[in-house]
């Protein structure tokens, strides 16, 4: 290679100023040179937005500490998610969805056992949080650092102002070497090949590249309407292509776990900041129109009177058919979409471009691992897609036909499907899961913690033996009540981060 590949990011937000950080910890100096061109007239919206762990990774992998990035961004932590309202025939009003760590390893096989013997009538305790640390940890509101002390890794992500975070990202990202150029790309050269050759800018300004990612958001400009990459749409798996936000203030007490309650047509998220609540509502506007969307989501943050103004923002779900074509890459909204639910857009965003890295250096910056790649994205989409249908397929609610016609829904995976099978014919879910080698997407004690979750059991047996509940005949609570013992209250771990809070 006589001189380095010129790499340019078409789009700026959280997904273009993370690759673009990524790309430049990543490859050495002397093989990429990274442009990276965005709209000065696309304002940034700035939704309260969660991550999962895998953003950790991505801040000590580009080696910035929490305390650099979380009160530039509002940021807080993130030990997991709680789900309310989704099945209500099950006599459960809420269940919580743990991020998992080293210390549930003692604890799993009891949650797993019992979730199987509740499933052959056996009245045993099957709540997912009590058996996970982060799921006590939520319950008592306390942060995820660990003293010194304490020997065990604790998983975590984290909430934060997604404006903020791509602003931070953009100041990183020049300060370490990217170009960054603020203008309105206005045509799209190609090559006879019919790969992208530069940018025309409305000022006539050029930008020539050897390889370009697209991060245009829904439009795709450079991989859907400059390449013709078909979009493949999730619309017949996942009904929800809108969406009405607010924030709302928060109280001194901040939670550290993200709300999403379920309501007539769709779904709502409340998202702790340090400066704010993030809420918005995620519905189908196939059941729902806009201002009767606006009015229940008013009603359900209790701001119906309020003046402010809500923002309403549409969404297209699915994912491209190629996410690597030619000489781009699609990375954020331009390759795809899944509704927020387990908050994975950022989650993909940052899986891809590590894996795009990786096989662009194994392949000395050609594109031979292309087909590789895009097997890979496509499978990842794939798979967090059936995640997401299991909770709409498995709703008890009978509140309105969006969530009669989910439950009802056929279109869903030969994957899901057998997954779902196994659970409900009492089998091993665990060996389900190993089978279909799918635990790197969702592992078991996920799809335990949704299954249990909604209560997706038979009735209890009449006559119960009066033992065989792991949860009490191991003290499971015990257990994970006193590893407890060892974290603070989130308050806490947030006034650690800086001085000013």
């Amino acid at each position: 290679m006589d001189k380095p590949l010129d790499i340019v990011i078409a789009g700026g937000g959280t997904a273009g100023w993370l690759a673009a950080n990524l790309l430049v910890k990543l490859c050495p100096a002397e093989r990429v040179n990274v442009t990276l061109v965005e709209s000065p007239d696309i304002g940034i919206i700035g939704v309260g937005e969660g991550s999962t762990p895998t953003l950790k990774r991505f801040f000590e992998l580009i080696e910035v500490s929490e305390s650099e990035w979380m009160p530039k961004c509002n940021a807080t932590y993130k030990v997991g998610i709680q789900f309310h309202d989704w099945s209500p025939k099950s006599g459960i009003k809420s269940y919580r969805h743990p991020f998992i760590s080293q210390t549930d390893v003692f604890t799993q096989r009891a949650f797993e056992v019992n979730c199987r013997t509740r499933r052959l009538g056996l009245d045993t305790h099957t709540t997912p949080e009590d058996f996970l640390i982060n799921g006590i940890l939520a319950k008592q509101n306390k942060g995820p650092l660990t003293p010194e002390t304490f020997p065990f890794q604790i998983q975590y992500g984290y909430h934060f102002d997604s404006g903020l975070l791509g602003q931070f990202l953009c100041d990183l990202a020049k300060v370490r070497g990217v170009n960054h150029l603020q203008k309105n790309i206005s045509e799209i050269k190609t090559h006879p090949d019919g790969s992208i050759a530069s940018l025309l800018c409305d000022d006539n300004h050029e930008i020539k590249g050897d390889f370009f990612i697209d991060c245009t958001g829904f439009k795709g400009l450079l991989i859907q309407q400059t390449l013709g990459v078909s979009f493949n749409s999730y619309k017949e798996n996942l009904f929800n292509d809108a969406a009405v936000v607010m924030p709302t203030p928060v109280n001194e007490n901040i939670p550290s776990e993200t709300d999403a309650t379920a309501l007539s047509c769709g779904w709502s998220w409340r998202i702790p900041l340090q400066n704010r609540y993030g809420n918005g509502y995620v519905y189908s506007s196939d059941y729902l129109s806009e201002d009767a969307a606006e009015t229940e989501f008013r009603q359900q943050i209790d701001m119906l009177e309020s003046e402010s103004e809500c923002r309403h923002l549409k969404m297209k779900v699915g994912q491209v058919e190629r996410h690597w074509e030619k000489n781009c890459l699609a990375l954020g909204l331009s390759q795809g979409f899944i509704e927020p639910l387990e908050a994975t857009a950022l989650h993909l965003v940052q899986i891809c471009t590590e894996m795009f890295i990786d096989r662009l250096i194994e392949g000395d910056y050609s594109n031979t691992y292309q087909d590789e790649y895009n097997k890979f994205a496509k499978l990842r989409f794939d798979k967090v897609r059936d995640y997401i249908v299991a909770h709409y397929k498995l709703n008890t609610r009978d509140d309105s036909d969006y969530w009669r016609d989910n439950r009802n829904n056929t279109h869903i995976s030969t994957s899901l499907a057998q997954v779902l099978d196994q659970w409900f014919k009492c089998e091993d879910l665990t060996a389900e899961i190993k089978r279909q080698n799918i635990s790197m997407h969702w592992d078991t004690i996920s799809w335990h913690c949704l299954l249990a979750g909604y209560g997706a059991y038979p009735p209890i047996a009449p006559n119960q033996p009066g033992k065989g509940d792991h949860f009490i005949e191991q003290n499971v609570a015990s257990f994970v009540e006193r590893c407890a013992l060892n974290f603070n209250s989130h308050r806490d771990n947030l006034n650690s981060l800086t001085n000013t809070l």
